[in-house]
Parts: structure tokens; sequence; C-alpha cells
């Protein structure tokens, strides 16, 4: 309401002008660095060889928590830190990509949790996001929108990155504010997606210091990194050329022992053993270890270069005399990431089939790896190496899942330097930690929506004194089936094995039903690691803490559980209805009948080829035709010139053309029979044989005829047999599996990234005809990923 006093002459008036927000005398600016899938021990201030300086010198400078905890998946973990709620009660109880019909799992943060950056903007902050976001239904992520829920609408005035949960590091899919643009520069220009983010950070701060130099600021910043594809310039791989030949065993073992002498380990801890299901280094053969071995040099470069870039970053804070009035807080969304499987993968994209890539793949790509025409990941064994001394990694809620680095860095307010806090803490700690160092006080209503009550605490008093008590003494934890809970310095945490993996579910001993979950008990305060497993000799606090996880379960919205036998299952639809119940009967492994199984479209979380497309958010055929355009241009065809985007009728042309394109050479199979004219052009374009002239339009009645075989021999006679012979003999074995043609097509093509080699399509159309994807993760009901 104005405070102006209106009278019927400007002589009977008073004016006054709106106040606009002004934040509080010293209030800090604040940085947030959102790391992802980064291990426990892959940091070198947290014991690992890995170069990390930049990193590294800010917790010299500040502090690190050695038991933060996050949510084990990437969305989750987000929106628990922007909103100070857990994150089934902010309906993120999975990946945004995959809502389901369910208040837990709707893949929306409510207006009732506004968000960090919105706070802050309303007093007085500029807010910027740069880098991921994940935080839109994968059908919202479209240029289409809707945008309530991508940056601009909740909170932040200016975003730059990308929107999906990953994306190929040479040749993003970026937007700003609200709409897709290109990438400023091509690879062969050396363009690399984290060095452009900060370019645009930096440039967002030196314009906020032109326009209004006493303007503090929110600057999330959420690179890529070190998430799967791990993409890097090759001399940031060769820095590490022969350093883990030694194998993930010896590199844990070494990299446990500098933990202890750091102290970011507690003296007494055990190391916890290597599992089953992870090889050992001495039993692989030479290729074998050639291979992972370069996986892991090529992961090492990536966070290098991420720890560079984040230098950068903080050298421009230092030359601009802001460094002593920024909080800098550090983290990583989960733990280190095991969706390489066994063997790792030249293209990342291969989990989401459950397939494993071949070894004579891996070793023919060896020089590839971490380039423009690779989409790789490390094997697990490197994972579960990164986590050390914890056990599983992201996706689980062992402490491997969910105990994850946490620096704090603010020269002007935090006199420590270089110590360490052993306080149990929560992503959802860190909402109301940044609230109170800018002297802001967290709204009851924000946009006329009332809040719902925070479920984090502030952690300034164990910042500034290192034995003053946790901020909370209960959490619970669920992802994907796999549960825990904390309480009172006791952890429980059950053996569940969700719908994750297919490998997983092979190899990892544990329940696959809720009824028969076993909950193990650990006493944290002198178990650091979970090695020590008191369920059998504290059966009556395994049956406590157990009643105590149902509890917070239902009032945090976590129910109706998934992964288990006969339980509610999560894999619904897209933007309500009802979420399905659990896949009875799937095959060994975790696969189900064909009848049963998501095609490759589904996978994605797209409709598949010939469904109506849901409202507002583009069909199948214009990702198709896309991926079509960059096959069929690299073996030298041509593109349907009337493909569009969301036309089921190009869809069905792309089909033809698909089995036309003579691509099943690479995989040492024949191509299927070619039935249309234009397909066949197509196809002797590309090399599949000689022209065929196209006949003239018929009938239909006589191109019905002309099906039959022809009466007299000749080399048309024998096709035609030849033919109606595979058809007869495909109706005798029935109808075949329907493999929708994306599916096909990444089948076809070994290895491809979210876009095509260089100088294979246009860029500007690329970025126009941006696809929504569930790249981070698939359905629960096939895998969990993020």
């Amino acid at each position: 309401m104005s405070d102006a006093r209106v009278g019927r002459t400007l002589a009977d008036s008073n004016s006054a002008q709106p106040r606009d927000p002004r934040p509080a005398e010293g209030a800090p600016n604040v940085v947030a660095i959102v790391l992802d899938d980064l291990g426990f021990a892959q940091l070198g201030c947290f014991g690992s060889d890995l170069a990390t300086p930049a990193i590294d010198r800010l917790a010299a400078g500040g502090l690190r928590f050695n038991g933060f905890h996050v949510t084990a998946l990437c969305s989750p973990t987000r929106a628990a830190l922007l909103t100070g709620c857990n994150h089934h009660a902010v309906g993120m109880g999975f990946l945004t990509d995959i809502p389901m019909g369910f208040p837990g799992y709707d893949g929306r943060i409510p207006p009732s949790a506004a968000s960090l950056a919105r706070v802050l903007r309303g007093a007085g902050y500029a807010t910027f996001a740069v880098g991921k976001w994940h935080l839109a239904p994968r059908w919202e992520q479209t240029a289409a929108g809707p945008f309530e829920r991508w940056p601009l609408g909740l909170g932040f005035e200016h975003f730059y990155g990308f929107l999906a949960g990953d994306t190929n590091q040479w040749t993003p899919e970026l937007v700003r504010g609200n709409e897709f643009v290109s990438p400023p520069r091509t690879p062969e220009q050396g363009y690399h997606l984290t060095e452009d983010l900060v370019d645009e950070a930096i440039r967002g701060l030196v314009n906020l210091r032109h326009a209004a130099p006493k303007k503090p600021f929110f600057l999330y910043f959420a690179p890529g990194a070190v998430h799967a594809p791990h993409q890097v310039p090759k001399p940031w791989i060769e820095r590490y050329r022969g350093r883990f030949d030694q194998g993930w065993d010896e590199w844990r073992a070494r990299t446990f022992a500098r933990q202890l002498e750091l102290g970011v380990v507690p003296k007494g801890t055990s190391l916890s053993a290597r599992p089953p299901w992870v090889q050992a280094w001495d039993g692989l053969g030479r290729d074998e270890r050639a291979v992972y071995a370069r996986l892991m040099e090529t992961f090492a470069g990536f966070l290098t270069h991420t720890d560079a870039q984040i230098g950068r970053l903080v050298a421009h804070l230092e030359r601009e005399a802001l460094l002593d009035d920024t909080l800098i807080v550090l983290l990583s969304d989960n733990g280190a990431s095991a969706e390489g499987g066994p063997t790792g993968l030249v293209n990342e994209h291969s989990f989401m089939q459950n397939r494993a890539d071949e070894l004579a793949r891996g070793a023919a790509a060896l020089d590839e790896i971490g380039g423009f025409r690779a989409y790789n990941h490390y094997p697990w064994g490197w994972a579960w190496a990164g986590n050390a001394p914890f056990r599983l990694w992201k996706r689980y809620t062992w402490l491997g899942g969910v105990r994850t680095p946490l620096v704090v860095h603010w020269p002007s307010r935090v006199r420590a330097r270089g110590e360490l806090r052993e306080q149990f803490c929560h992503a959802i700690d860190v909402f109301p930690t940044l609230l109170e160092a800018a002297g802001v006080e967290r709204p009851a209503q924000v946009d006329g929506a009332a809040q719902r009550p925070l479920d984090g605490a502030s952690l300034w008093r164990c910042i500034d004194d290192a034995s003053a008590p946790a901020p909370r003494s209960t959490q619970y934890f669920e992802m994907l089936g796999s549960r825990a809970i904390y309480h009172q310095g006791w952890k429980a945490t059950t053996d569940h094995v969700g719908p994750q993996l297919a490998a997983e579910r092979e190899l990892i001993p544990g329940s696959h039903d809720f009824e028969k979950d076993r909950w193990s008990v650990f006493r944290l305060d002198d178990d650091f690691a979970e090695t020590r497993d008191l369920a059998e000799a504290e059966p009556e606090r395994a049956a406590e803490l157990e009643r105590l996880w149902w509890r917070e379960a239902e009032r945090n919205q976590v129910l109706p559980l998934e992964g288990g036998g006969g339980g509610a299952g999560r894999g619904g639809g897209g933007g309500g209805g009802g979420g399905g119940r659990a896949q009875p009967g799937a095959a060994a492994g975790g696969r189900l009948p064909h009848s049963r199984r998501r095609t490759g479209a589904a996978r994605l979380g797209l409709p598949h080829v010939g469904r109506a497309p849901p409202r507002g958010r583009a069909g199948l055929g214009g990702r198709a035709a896309a991926l079509a355009r960059r096959v069929l241009a690299a073996r030298g065809a041509r593109a349907p010139a009337r493909a569009r985007r969301g036309h089921r009728r190009c869809a069905r042309r792309l089909d033809q053309r698909l089995r036309a394109v003579p691509l099943a050479r690479a995989r040492g199979r024949r191509a299927e029979p070619v039935r249309r004219p234009a397909a066949r052009r197509i196809a002797a374009r590309a090399g599949a044989g000689a022209p065929r002239a196209a006949p003239r339009r018929r009938s239909r009645p006589a191109r019905a005829r002309s099906r039959r075989p022809a009466r007299g021999g000749g080399a048309g006679g024998a096709r035609a047999a030849a033919a109606l012979g595979d058809r007869r003999g495909r109706a005798a074995r029935g109808p075949r599996p329907r493999v929708s043609g994306l599916r096909r097509l990444r089948a076809a093509v070994p290895v491809l990234g979210s876009h095509p080699p260089t100088g294979v399509g246009d860029r500007e159309s690329r970025t126009a005809r941006r696809p929504a994807r569930a790249r981070d993760g698939l359905p629960a009901r096939v895998m969990g990923s993020d």
C-alpha cells in the first residue's frame, strides 16, 4: 500500500515513492557452488590425490564439514538446497524429468516453498543462476514453456545454462533467460561448457558492479561437472596418464590413508572392504586395465579443469575486492556415480538400455575418450573408490550416496582457518544458513502463498563453535526404495536394491521386496564408515528406528514406496494421473519381458512414434528427425525436405529411411527390406546399393499387386520372392517387437552425444528444435539415475 495522500489538487496531495527492498547493512554476497556426482574422497582437501588447488584454497581459508548429507540424487538435493525443505515435502522425491501423480513425486516445487533466490531477491539481492537447473518437469523443458519452474520463474533474475540433468560439454543445449541459444563458439574454436559458464558468471557480476556497485548478489553456480559425460580438452587428461595404473583397490587404500592424516576421517575408522560385485583390479586383463585407467584419467582431468574454472571465478572476486565480503559454500549433490556399470561406458546413454560396453569398443575408442565423439563414464570400481571410506554410491541411502564434501568460506566472518566440523547436517540446512548470513527473515507469505515451515536449521552455531550441537537429531532418507534414518547418533539403513541398473539387481546382494528388507544399524559416533552392523545386538533399537522412519515418511509425503514386490510404483505418467504399480515378474537382472518394457523413446521420457504428444510438448517426430538429419548427412544422404517437428507423418517417413540407411553394416547385420522408392534412393546415395528408378505413381490396387512375386526369373523376381518369403517367415514367428525409430537410430550409431559430430547439421536449427529430455535418469520402473 502506498503512503501517498491524494487530494483533489496537487497542493492538497503528498507524494511518496514506492520503497525498493534494501539488504541489511553489511549483507554479504553469496555464492553457492553445486558440483555434480562428486564423491566424498575426490577433492584434495578430503584426501584425494586429484589436483583441486582452488577448492583446497577455499577449504584452507574456511571450514570443511565431514558430516554433511544430501539426498542421493541431483534434482532432490537441489530442491532441498533451494527451499530448505525435505525433498519429498516439495514434490521432488525423484528426478524432475519423471514426475508422478503423487504429492511427493510430482516434480514441481510448490508456491508454498519459495526458493532462496526469490526470498533474497525480495530482500534486495541481485540473483543469478548459471549452469545446470534440472528442476522442471521434462515436458516443460521446451521453448514452449511453461516457464514457472524455470529459474526466472523461481526467483532468479538471470539464467544461463541448461535445463536437463546433463549435457554435452562441447555442444550443450543452452538457455539464456527463457530462450534457447547457441554456444558462442564451436569445439574447434576452443569451446568448453564449464569455461563458458564461468565467463558468463563473471560477465554478469561485472555488469552488476557497473550498474549498482553496492548491491549484493546471490550466484548459484552449478556446472555440469563432474557428471558424465566426462569431456575435457586432451591436455588436461594427459597430465594424469599412468596415474591410475595401480587400480582402484590401491588408489582407495592410499586415499584412505591421506584422509586419516588430514583428519577428515576420524582415527579408528575402518575402511569398508571391497564388495564382491566390484572386481579386484589384479583380476582384470591387460586391455581392461588400460581402458578403465584411461576412463579414470579423463574423469580426473575433468575435475581438475573444473577446479581451474572455479579458481577463475574466485580470482575475479579477489581482483574486484569482493572475496572478503562473499560467503562461498561448495558441495556435491550426491556421491560418486556408478552409472558407468561394471565396465564403464564410451557412450553413457548405453546404461539407459541396460547395456554394457564391449571391451573391444572401449579399446578401439581409447584415444577418443573425453573428446568430441565420446560420451564416456568410468566403471563403478572408481565410483566405489571415490566414495572412500563408505559403501555404495549415488542413488543409495548408504553413506556412499548421501555423504559428500561441504566447504564454507567467508574471510570477514568465519575466523577459523582450515578447521573441520563434524556435526551431522543436511542440504536443507544451507537455506537458513545463508538467510541468517544475509540478515534476511523468511517471510510468512511470498507472492500471496503462505509458506510451509522450514525443515532445515542454521549452521552458524556449528560454524562459530566446533563443540556446538548439531542442528538436528533426526533425518530420514529415501531414494528409489533405498531407505535410511538418522536419530541421535544412530543410523539404520535397509539392504533394498530397487529397480535400478540391471547389473546392480543381479550382483548386489539385498532385498527386492519391502516386506523382506533388512535394517542394518550403525552407531556413527564411533563407526564413521558404516562397517559394524549392530542390528542383531540391538534389535529393539532397530525396530524403533524403523518405526521412526515410517513416521517421518508419512510426515514428508514419501509414500507410496516403489521398487519392492507389489509396492506402489512410481512409473506413472507425465503430468499427473496415477503412478503405476511396481512391475511384477521382472526377468533376471531387473529387465522386463519386451511386452512389459518401455521402448527407447519411453526410457528417454518421450512419447512413442505416432502417439499424440502431451499438451505443450513436442512429439518424438522432431527429435527423431533431428537425429536422422545428422546421421543421413554423415552418410552422404539427404534428410527429407518436409521433416517437421512433432509430425507423425514425418516420424513414419523417418522410420522408413532408417531402415534404408546401411548403418546396420556397422553391427554386422543385413539391412531390412526397403519398400518405399524414396527410401531406396536414400539408401542408394548412402552406398547401400545401386540406385533404382522411382516407379511412377500407381493406384492402390496396382501397388498391392506389385508386391506379389514376379512370374519370371531375374533379379526383380528374386527380390520380390525374397521379400514375400521374409514377410511369411515373420508372420510364422509372430509379430516383430515394436522398436521406435529413435531406439533403432541409437542402436545403429556407436557413439552419439547430445549433438552431431562437427560439421554435421545446422547449429541454429538444432537450437530452435530443442526437445525435452530425461537424460539424467530413467523411469523408475526401469532404472533410477540422475
